[in-house]
């Protein structure tokens, strides 16, 4: 009877906790709004993310109290009862240590490099299709007018809404086909994708507010010298140890990508100013993005959970995050109606698919290959990329360009190499 009191107590604290955020973030934002001055300001970027991180406080904020409560009171000792709110808290905050997985983990089998080297041909194939997709159809919504049947014409431009659309359509697919094939739809503790969750969505948006104050090469660029950050966040949150080679050639790469994006872009295209503002948001955009993907290469080893739950997971907290920061916007509306458009709800839906179908690959990535094979991946799509742009229209490469393709292949060719080498010395010594 007692714990039922304070569980009570706790949940009023949290339903409290909820509502004076929830408010405090509305006045902020009507605030930010209505004041000029700090909209105008070359630094306005850090107040928007302030008031987004007020908005995914009302879903954080509750989830910590609750945590903290159970954490330090040891409540899943004490309980009784298997109801429904208790299963909740136990898929929320419990360890499966009485919940197996509905699968045993598999016997890890010894793969031929030419049966690895077709999967990962797959997981490039397939990262490189899905989002040469999804960023020709970002492009399209984000800069092209839609004619309403009235005859006016609207444009989108709130991509918190659309980051929101794309996260809900993934976890939608991701649930419909766990319950389709009877999966466990937990198999870790649901907090724990918050984590994750939470610097992908920041990631995501400085990704978008970058670009109003550095060059699209320089956020390019930015991207394609990922792979040592990567690197230095698994050894961080995963204490990952890596081999000299590993280093070399993820030195290589970025020193690599560096050469190519200088003498391949066009400098009559677009503006090369930098500021500092958009140094700070690249900076915050890779140390984001170097988190989510060690943080779930950790959850993959830990606890054994496949492409479909990694994906359900953290979608549902995307959708809870960014739902929460969209919640009072003016532009919400705008949205909503636009969607009411056929060109634009049948680009919203290409563009989530192409985006979950994407997601998908990198978890099946992450898991098989680890992070840092991932970033390779992701940095050999950008050079792909801006090659098959070269090709097309014309773009001129430098022979400092060149030469910085022939040292990013070379040092994949490099990477792989050593790494079959090692194989091949362990082997012995395993058996």
């Amino acid at each position: 009877m007692r714990s039922k009191i304070s569980i009570g107590l706790v949940i009023g604290l949290c339903s409290l906790s909820t509502w004076l955020f929830a408010h405090l973030y509305k006045e902020l934002l009507t605030a930010y709004e209505q004041s000029g001055s700090l909209t105008n300001m070359e630094y306005s970027w850090f107040f928007r993310l302030l008031l987004n991180f007020a908005g995914y406080a009302t879903v954080l904020l509750p989830l910590f109290i609750m945590y903290k409560y159970i954490d330090k009171t040891n409540y899943f000792d004490k309980i009784v009862s298997n109801g429904c709110f208790s299963r909740c808290l136990v898929a929320c905050f419990g360890e499966p240590n009485e919940r197996m997985p509905d699968t045993v983990k598999p016997l890890k089998v010894d793969e031929t490099p030419a049966r690895e080297s077709l999967e990962l041909a797959f997981c490039f194939a397939g990262l490189m299709g899905a989002y040469l997709v999804w960023g020709l159809l970002q492009e399209k919504i984000m800069t092209q007018n839609y004619v309403m049947p009235d005859g006016s014409l609207l444009r989108f431009n709130d991509s918190q809404f659309l980051v929101f659309i794309n996260r809900l359509l993934a976890f939608t697919i991701a649930l419909a086909r766990l319950i389709c094939m009877r999966k466990h739809l937990v198999v870790a503790p649901l907090y724990k994708f918050s984590f994750c969750s939470l610097t992908n969505v920041i990631s995501a948006w400085c990704q978008y507010e970058a670009l109003k104050y550095v060059s699209f090469p320089t956020q390019v660029l930015s991207k394609s010298c990922k792979v040592i950050p990567v690197m230095l966040m698994g050894k961080v949150v995963s204490r990952n140890k890596y081999e000299l080679y590993e280093y070399v050639t993820a030195g290589l790469i970025s020193v690599g990508m560096v050469l190519f994006m200088f003498g391949s872009h066009d400098d009559n295209a677009v503006s090369t100013m930098t500021t500092m503002s958009g140094f700070m948001l690249l900076a915050l955009y890779m140390m984001c993005d170097s988190f989510t993907s060690s943080w779930q290469d950790a959850l993959f080893m830990q606890y054994n959970c496949n492409s479909m739950q990694m994906l359900c997971g953290v979608n549902l907290f995307s959708c809870l995050l960014t739902a929460s920061a969209l919640l009072h916007h003016s532009s919400t509306m705008n949205s909503i109606a636009l969607l009411q458009h056929p060109v634009f709800a049948s680009d919203c839906f290409l563009l989530s698919v192409s985006s979950a179908i994407g997601q998908l690959i990198i978890y099946h990535t992450v898991s098989k290959f680890g992070a840092v094979v991932f970033t390779i991946i992701m940095t050999l799509r950008q050079a792909v990329s801006i090659l098959l742009s070269c090709i097309v229209y014309g773009h001129k490469v430098s022979v400092g360009g060149g030469f910085g393709v022939v040292l990013v292949f070379g040092a994949v060719l490099l990477r792989v190499y050593c790494q079959q080498r090692l194989r091949r010395r362990k082997g012995p010594a395993n058996i």
